[in-house]
């Protein structure tokens, strides 16, 4: 297959992604607003409330990340059962978790509040606690969505996703104003939309679940001989557990990140986190090419076609054009992008010089975490895992060495980080073996390819 159309399956598979991450980032800023006409205590509420749902958004990667992948894999081997399989494991992860998440965080929502609050006592604490009350029982919803959307993006539907996430923030944001200040719930009011939002978006979701065909027929498949439930759900862990790993372990390196940042100055930190929310924009963009990627290894790998470094060609042709589009857009627009966050003095000088030192570190960050996309589909993500994880730790202790410089300083040791571990995944990358395509298919009868870009009719939402 031609490197234009790998191209092409990339781009189609990723946008979608790219847009459903977007209404997501773009929905939480918006909420904020709403939250903001209730004061300080009420935004610092939610501000660390969501920081948990990111860090709680880990956990069930391993059961949607691991399911994306071995759905595409069976639907490239054209196996219902195998995707059948996959499926079951996904959900039984679900099951497993999801209580001790959901049931465990309700019961110990004002000791976690204190702790994620720094051990204060003010108006945040109960405000904090109230919202825990409501989002930590719902977020047996956030990750059912999760595992609804992996399965489909698995066979090959990033559309239906992207529809179910504009869809959920869509009704987040006409609910909000009517919950927090119409009938006066405050804080609880943004929780109840979000359950609400993302409730409605999900029973869309399991329609189109039951409307994919091919899906259809994985569910109505014979099981594999020897198959269980707990055979599957492990299967799914080990596949899905280092790409959790890879997300924990750079959210955990940001938020330190934060702790280094506090040592320079306020308006420095302030910089930081302005700065970092339009950075986001771009990182997007980097992952929605990320999990394209994984879902087209893993269709090809199963149906015999080892094309990982074709494949990887392409990402890194679109990622190192999307990190220098972001490079040149900071660059040129870092003092507007500032002002149209509301900051301005020191704060506003401090995150324009961040953005514009940030060029480098985007351009290799779009390669690795791109390519990194080709590992996960092929099942090649504890490697990633590891490197991201020594990634961190070199980052924080060359930010914590050469913080003395300021925020040019904390770029630069982001910049050197990443430039290792683009060095150690590129070694580990041409390890990679492309197989002869004429020795491939002496081996093996040819099976027909069902390309994983189309959306069927039957997907489609109602």
């Amino acid at each position: 297959m031609g490197a234009a159309e790998h191209r092409r399956r990339l781009v189609v598979l990723a946008y979608p992604v790219y847009f459903e991450l977007l209404a997501g980032v773009t929905a939480g800023i918006i909420n904020m607003v709403w939250v903001a006409r209730l004061g300080g205590d009420a935004v610092a509420a939610v501000a660390v409330a969501t920081n948990v749902e990111n860090l709680l958004l880990g956990v069930i990667l391993v059961a949607g990340s691991g399911t994306t992948v071995l759905v595409a894999r069976a639907r490239g081997a054209a196996d219902p059962a195998a995707m059948r399989s996959a499926i079951r494991g996904g959900w039984a992860l679900w099951a497993l978790v999801t209580p001790l998440v959901a049931i465990g965080g309700y019961l110990c929502r004002e000791p976690l509040a204190l702790l994620v609050l720094g051990g204060g006592n003010g108006d945040s604490l109960p405000l904090t606690t109230g919202y825990f009350s409501i989002a930590l029982p719902g977020i047996a919803v956030f990750f059912a969505t999760n595992v609804v959307d992996g399965i489909l993006k698995g066979a090959g539907d990033t559309r239906t996703p992207m529809k179910l996430a504009v869809l959920a923030n869509g009704l987040i944001l006409g609910l909000d104003p009517l919950l927090i200040l119409g009938f006066d719930l405050g804080v609880r009011g943004a929780a109840i939309a979000t359950v609400l939002g993302r409730t409605v978006a999900l029973v869309c979701g399991f329609v189109a679940l039951h409307r994919n065909g091919v899906l259809r027929q994985a569910t109505q498949a014979t099981p594999n001989r020897g198959g269980s439930l707990s055979v599957d759900a492990r299967r799914t862990a080990a596949t899905g557990l280092p790409m959790s790993a890879d997300f924990v372990a750079r959210m955990a390196g940001a938020l330190a990140l934060v702790a280094i940042v506090a040592r320079i100055g306020v308006s420095e930190v302030a910089a930081y986190g302005i700065a970092t929310k339009a950075m986001y924009v771009a990182t997007m963009a980097f992952y929605a090419v990320r999990q394209a990627a994984a879902i087209r290894t893993a269709h090809l790998l199963g149906a015999g076609r080892d094309e990982r470094r074709a494949i990887g060609r392409q990402v890194l042709l679109l990622a190192g054009s999307l990190g220098l589009t972001a490079m040149l857009t900071l660059l040129a627009a870092g003092p507007w992008i500032m002002q149209a966050f509301g900051s301005d003095g020191e704060v506003a000088e401090a995150g324009a010089l961040y953005l514009r030192c940030l060029g480098p570190y985007l351009v290799l960050l779009a390669c690795f975490i791109a390519l990194g996309g080709v590992f996960e589909g092929s099942g090649d993500s504890p490697a990633l895992a590891r490197i991201t994880a020594c990634g961190v730790v070199i980052q924080l202790a060359l930010a914590y060495g050469i913080s003395g410089w300021g925020l040019p300083g904390i770029c630069l040791a982001m910049t050197l980080s990443m430039a290792l571990q683009c060095a150690a995944v590129a070694r580990a990358y041409r390890r990679t073996e492309q197989p002869e395509a004429a020795e491939r298919d002496k081996s093996r009868p040819e099976t027909p390819v069902s390309e994983p870009d189309s959306t069927p009719a039957d997907n489609r939402l109602a």
